[in-house]
């Protein structure tokens, strides 16, 4: 029987794309086991899914001490594995490529490492297939395992149990939600300041959004965030403030995900929230950082549910001949460019088509 070890960890929206991978090595070796290493924040995404047998997680504290560290890379060597496939590809899991004890290990290509692995590649930045180029790109790594995919359109999916369902259900009722008319999920803040769509942009779109149609809206927030969320809705006007239950969140990712596969769509800031939607199957409207790729986490817009918008669409020349760094620079000042008027016609098109069409 054969074992796989893949690597993934930090970032939420990582960790969910690299689902894929799993499930493609299930689908090419029936019987195959799949371990997979995540950090402990993105459990939720991971949990329940079918292709995956074990969900090894990375500890804060192996940071902070080594010799934790060092029994925790030394546990890897008791596993005998087929393949090891390091999607995350820095120290850490550099490391735990190391010690763990595989004929085939597989990264991407980087002078400091590349002794470690037996294949690597280069990230393509070639035009990215309907997946999105971090989807293409993860593909690559199972070259040296599967010479031609079955169902390579395979998108990352989310599994929630009726029990948590049926919970986040009760909820929307108790809070006398009207479970007939649209109910819209909005990615009111991004990971980071830098990842967060004006909250005086925000406020124009949920305007937009209440005046056009007769919706329901939750917000994606953590209590950490109250002040924000408070100032947000002072922004809003009075008949927005009617349509929003901000007492409705998740006090947990997975009570957040429950609520979310409710929802009859996503609207926000591009990030973990949107690819979390998207794995749910909730038509999904994303706005992108202006420092962050477009081509690359566009995922899946082959699917006219899954639609976003960058700053990029509209003044490509303030994006162009820049290097991320720059970009980063000019975060503040990209985003006062990026007003909602710009993209009026794609939201709400996207409300009407993906959301009011189907009701």
């Amino acid at each position: 029987m054969k074992k796989f070890l893949i690597i993934q960890q930090k970032m939420i929206g990582d960790v969910l794309a690299s689902t894929v991978l799993a499930e493609h090595l299930k689908i090419h070796f029936p019987g195959a086991k799949v371990h997979y290493v995540i950090n402990d924040h993105t459990l939720a995404v991971v949990e329940g899914n079918p292709f995956i047998d074990r969900i090894i997680i990375f500890k804060k504290e192996f940071g902070r001490q080594k010799t934790r560290f060092f029994k925790f890379l030394k546990s890897m060597q008791k596993e005998d594995y087929a393949a090891v496939i390091d999607v995350y590809g820095k120290t850490e899991s550099n490391l735990i490529s190391w010690f763990a004890q595989a004929p085939i290990k597989i990264s991407y290509k980087k002078w400091y490492s590349k002794f470690i692995y037996t294949h690597t590649y280069e990230h393509s930045q070639k035009i990215p297939s309907s997946l999105g180029m971090a989807m293409d790109n993860r593909l690559l790594l199972l070259q040296p395992l599967i010479q031609e995919i079955k169902n390579p359109d395979i998108a990352p999916k989310i599994y929630l149990t009726k029990d948590e369902k049926a919970k986040a259900k009760k909820v929307l009722l108790n809070s006398e939600i009207a479970l007939n008319k649209p109910l819209l999920m909005m990615g009111i803040f991004g990971s980071s300041e830098l990842k967060t769509y004006p909250l005086n942009y925000m406020a124009q779109i949920i305007d937009l959004i209440t005046q056009n149609y007769e919706v329901t809206i939750l917000f994606n927030y953590m209590p950490s965030q109250q002040d924000k969320v408070d100032e947000l809705m002072q922004l809003v006007s009075s008949g927005a403030k009617k349509a929003i239950h901000m007492e409705v969140f998740g006090h947990s990712l997975r009570e957040f995900l429950a609520l979310l596969s409710h929802c009859q769509g996503f609207v926000g800031n591009e990030g973990g929230a949107s690819h979390m939607a998207k794995a749910l199957g909730v038509p999904n409207f994303s706005i992108f950082a202006p420092w962050i790729s477009k081509a690359a986490w566009m995922t899946y817009h082959g699917n006219s549910a899954n639609r976003a918008v960058h700053l990029g669409d509209f003044f490509p020349e303030a994006l162009a001949h820049t290097s991320k760094k720059d970009r980063l620079k000019k975060v503040p000042q990209n985003y006062q460019l990026f007003e909602p008027q710009l993209f009026k016609k794609e939201l709400l098109g996207f409300i009407n088509d993906e959301i009011i069409a189907h009701q």
